[in-house]
């Protein structure tokens, strides 16, 4: 739980200081097939439009990080980094001109990688993940899409992130956890019990 109360902290203490300073950080966001907007790539997700647009984007991001990192600890920092990144130069190539910020992107990411990788990997507790993000985040399918998305929604952005999602999700389909062999437990419990027999006659 500690990155994602920890990326959640940032994004708070960066909106109270943006409002309280009464700057303004949307130059931060991408602005596609511009030079003004290539930093974006690497901020964009730091930087909201309003605290009511950072509050619906908080249990989500916070419930499928928080996923990525106990189900996938060992290969989750590359994960999230490469959603981040994916994320910043797909929407930078194919978004619409205007300014693109938000972590909605990461959203989208993160819940196609679990769905995907569960049902990839054929493990029951992955696939129960899959399931569940289904059953929440179902509804992200149509904000990805320009016929149903409101004009200041960046669809862009969130089909960039369902992109970066599934491509980690095949890419790293090897890696991480993985469905448990047949019959593995029972071998292990021989070679226990020939190691321990072994020992007593030692």
């Amino acid at each position: 739980m500690i990155v994602p109360l920890f990326l959640i902290f940032i994004l708070y203490l960066i909106k109270i200081l943006e409002v309280g300073m009464d700057w303004d950080f949307t130059r931060l966001g991408v602005y596609p097939l511009e030079r003004k907007g290539f930093f974006g790539i690497f901020a964009h997700p730091l930087v909201h439009g309003s605290f009511k647009h950072l509050l619906a984007n908080t249990f989500p991001l916070f419930f499928l990080s928080w996923c990525l990192f106990y189900f996938y600890r060992n290969i989750a920092p590359y994960i999230f980094f490469i959603i981040w990144i994916g994320c910043g130069i797909l929407t930078y190539f194919i978004g619409k001109p205007g300014w693109h910020i938000g972590v909605s992107g990461i959203i989208y990411g993160l819940a196609f990688f679990l769905f995907f990788s569960g049902v990839l990997r054929k493990h029951i507790p992955l696939i129960a993940i899959s399931l569940l993000i289904t059953f929440i985040y179902g509804g992200l399918v149509w904000n990805m899409l320009p016929f149903f998305a409101k004009p200041t929604t960046s669809w862009e952005g969130h089909l960039s992130g369902a992109i970066a999602g599934m491509i980690c999700a095949f890419a790293f389909r090897s890696h991480g956890p993985q469905k448990p062999e047949p019959f593995e437990e029972e071998e292990e419990e021989e070679k226990e019990e020939k190691e321990e027999e072994e020992i007593i006659e030692s």
